[in-house]
């Protein structure tokens, strides 16, 4: 019985014609899915193969409901040619962005369209056996209210914060208690093929394909969280370092204080500059007696979640503006440090911090044009994410496409 294109995909013993077609099949995907629409002849050229080769190879993807064929385009003289593409709902994949008190999960088409999103799933991220198992569970019961077939789930990506290895699929940071990768022991148990990364460089690579980038290829992606990480575009291309634990700009020893950092290290960026940060400064100026909107939601100070001090702000709280303010100061510091070094075309702030908008955004830039060399800042653009709250899952969506589509 023949096998269909998703299933060699899965074979590990492929050999002869027929990988060499499997690989040619990618390559043609890979074409419609980066470049958009073509013809015959475009293919033909792409790949330097004769036009009775791409026809077959196309004609044998439009069997499976892979490709389809989009009719005639206007043609300078002569027979039209036909345009082909991908078939929009033929595959799909799944991101998940596991974040410190929920989840996002977002589902995406062959043609890059989020056709499904579901922000703040609760979940509680502990390093631990059982957080890993409802992590699971989650995402199975997601997949099961999936408007589509569980057999048109190409991959499955997810992010989690800290040191990950994209490459082997280990996490260093969380739920590393067995000798096997951890992307493998979740594809054990959810059944999708699964990759791991680390959730500044997805949302990085989401902003980067779907969101507030256009055309710029040398970026800096600040996720504004808890705590803070970098992703790093070089030319187009994510940037990993020899391990895959590049961007670990949080821990920076920038401050001369004795804040002890989760890293278990004292000075790091983050004891400062993060919404960790920010959290312990509001606390303390409530306990000290300052008035804010904040302490009127939370009985406890210490029940004061981050998206709370955005709130206040966005709703003009006085305490909220003035600290975001001053954790911006000092993060523009720190982000004029990397401008001088990376010379970058653009500087994007997301995560959470970043829906403060332009109560973060201008002591920023303020601290970056103070701080920075003239010369070099003047080339750097910076701007709030456009995709928010969905560049973590777009991301993670968009990045196991790459995988399983790479020849």
């Amino acid at each position: 019985m023949t096998k269909t294109f998703f299933e060699e995909l899965t074979m590990e013993n492929i050999t002869g014609v027929a990988y060499k077609n499997l690989q040619l099949k990618k390559m043609i995907i890979s074409i419609f899915a980066n470049q958009g629409n073509a013809t015959i002849a475009d293919l033909g050229k792409e790949l330097n193969l004769s036009t009775p080769k791409v026809t077959n190879l196309v004609n044998d993807l439009i069997e499976e409901g892979l490709v389809e064929d989009y009719g005639k385009i206007d043609s300078t003289g002569g027979r039209k040619p036909n345009l082909y593409g991908l078939t929009a709902d033929s595959g799909f994949f799944i991101g998940v962005e596991v974040k410190r008190h929920h989840i996002n999960i977002g589902l995406l088409d062959f043609r890059k369209n989020l056709i499904r999103f579901s922000g703040k799933l609760p979940f509680q991220l502990n390093n631990t056996q059982e957080s890993l198992d409802t992590l699971c569970l989650l995402i199975e019961q997601n997949i099961k209210e999936l408007p589509v077939q569980k057999e048109k789930i190409l991959g499955l990506g997810i992010n989690l914060s800290g040191r990950i290895n994209y490459a082997t699929g280990y996490s260093y940071s969380f739920f590393n208690f067995s000798e096997d990768p951890l992307s493998k022991i979740l594809e054990q148990r959810i059944g999708i093929k699964t990759y791991i990364e680390n959730d500044s460089r997805a949302m990085a690579y989401g902003e980067f394909s779907n969101g507030v980038v256009s055309g710029e290829k040398n970026i800096l992606f600040i996720n504004l969280d808890h705590g803070i990480g970098l992703g790093i575009v070089i030319n187009g291309q994510l940037y990993y370092g020899k391990s895959g634990f590049a961007g670990e700009f949080g821990h920076i020893p920038f401050f001369n204080n004795e804040i002890i950092c989760h890293c278990g290290k004292k000075g790091c960026l983050e004891t400062e500059a993060s919404g960790q940060a920010l959290k312990r400064m509001v606390i303390k100026k409530i306990e000290e007696g300052s008035t804010t909107a904040i302490s009127r939601k939370h009985k406890k100070p210490e029940d004061i979640q981050l998206e709370d001090i955005i709130d206040a702000a966005l709703n003009e709280d006085v305490l909220a503006i003035e600290l975001i303010e001053e954790v911006g100061e000092k993060l523009g510091k720190g982000i004029a440090t990397l401008i001088n070094l990376f010379n970058p075309e653009l500087v994007v702030l997301g995560g959470a911090m970043a829906q403060a908008q332009d109560y973060i955004r201008l002591p920023v830039k303020s601290a970056i044009n103070k701080y920075s060399l003239s010369l070099v800042n003047s080339d750097t653009q910076l701007k709030i994410s456009a995709l928010g709250v969905k560049a973590g899952a777009v991301g993670a969506c968009l990045l196991v496409r790459n995988k399983i589509f790479d020849h």
